[in-house]
């Protein structure tokens, strides 16, 4: 190696060890890795996003077609049917004929076809029930089928002409199921739950105490009667023991209470001039950014249930509220209610409330006079648990 060439490398190694080597071309490092610029990370994600978002436009526009798809076909049915007698061994036929013909694509069979024949008269004879509004706002303009049943799977479409026979029923279902994003089990929940007649139905002051649009959201948040299905209450329960079911069953009670809910806690403090007061449970909702105070009722409503809760929102308002929260919510859970006398214990309220009942399993199944007379999981439970200890102390004998 000659002088000049030893000279040029000490240097070289020089610059890396005291970190000035900058590599020989745009973009290397001294290690002669290619530098990223400054704003790759935000360039990659915007990529990353837009990827995604065409992958969901595509998806949605297959979906769309494949509805589509099995409109015309079931339309297709129904007018050989009724030009040309067409019967049942004709459409399995039809089926069959397909399957042979598209080996690889599912969705033929015949039980599907004759799914289609249903799809398409459900929205071509009870369509023309909506009220004009509705059709005007919602109907595709190609033809009577209207746009939120286009975007929804054919799983879930198949759930609604299977389970509603009202026409808006059934539009409000697939209505909701674009805006929460349901999947098919949870769109059979909410069915088999009637939340359609159950939604927005709670007796509120909403309208009097929140501008709109809060108002409205507020009031579609809630539901009237809440069921909890999921619980098994004595008719002697108080309201120690529904909040004890409650809480044991989150996820349900969760689920129940919709989309927004977030659990703070049960039997909140609340430190008032001295003296302690005690939240049933608290909750804040993520949409409505509002502190929802819930206070349960074992009993019929009566007006001072208002007047308390009045107390309890004023209160979180004042101790637990931070900038930006709206207004805290109350919600009044009781077994029953006159809706006359909630509506004018709620009247004058300055404080946004609620009121609405709720169901459980067995108590309201049951006929009255075997209603409190049964024993409860726990005890059966404990019953079998004893009856399986005995058994074991016989064998040991």
């Amino acid at each position: 190696m000659s002088g000049d060439a030893g000279r040029r490398e000490r240097a070289a190694w020089w610059k890396v060890r005291s970190g000035k080597w900058k590599g020989e071309g745009n973009g290397m490092n001294r290690r002669g890795v290619t530098e990223l610029p400054v704003d790759y990370p935000s360039l990659l994600e915007d990529i990353k996003r837009r990827i995604r978002s065409a992958q969901i436009r595509a998806a949605l526009s297959v979906n769309r077609e494949l509805i589509r798809l099995y409109w015309d076909i079931g339309k297709t049915i129904v007018q050989r049917q009724q030009a040309a007698g067409w019967g049942k061994s004709t459409v399995e036929r039809l089926a069959a004929d397909i399957q042979r013909e598209f080996p690889g694509i599912a969705g033929f069979s015949p039980q599907n076809v004759w799914f289609m024949r249903a799809f398409y008269l459900a929205w071509t004879r009870d369509v023309q029930q909506l009220q004009q509004p509705v059709r005007e706002s919602e109907l595709s303009k190609n033809g009577d089928l209207p746009q939120a049943v286009r975007d929804i799977p054919w799983g879930h479409n198949i759930q609604l002409i299977s389970k509603i026979k009202a026409p808006a029923e059934r539009l409000w279902y697939a209505q909701q199921t674009i805006t929460h994003g349901w999947s098919r089990s949870m769109l059979e929940h909410w069915i088999e739950s009637d939340l359609y007649s159950r939604q927005g139905k709670a007796v509120t002051n909403f309208k009097e105490t929140m501008p709109l649009p809060q108002s409205d959201l507020a009031l579609q948040v809630l539901k009237d009667p809440y069921n909890f299905d999921f619980l098994t209450l004595r008719e002697d329960a108080i309201e120690r023991d529904l909040e004890d079911g409650l809480t044991g069953q989150m996820m349900r009670f969760l689920l129940e209470l919709g989309e927004g809910f977030a659990f703070v806690g049960r039997q909140v403090p609340l430190r008032v001039d001295r003296e302690d007061f005690y939240i049933d449970l608290l909750f804040y909702h993520l949409n409505l950014r509002a502190f929802v105070v819930i206070d349960l009722k074992a009993r019929k409503f009566v007006p001072e249930d208002a007047g308390k809760m009045n107390f309890y929102l004023s209160a979180v308002d004042d101790l637990m509220r931070k900038p930006g929260d709206a207004p805290s919510i109350g919600l009044i859970l009781c077994k029953d209610r006159s809706r006359i006398i909630a509506e004018y214990a709620l009247r004058y309220l300055n404080r946004p409330v609620g009121v609405a009942g709720y169901l459980t399993r067995l108590t309201e199944k049951l006929p009255k006079e075997l209603q409190g007379k049964l024993p409860t999981v726990k005890q059966i439970e404990a019953e079998l648990s004893g009856d399986e200890m005995g058994r074991k102390r016989v064998k040991r004998k």
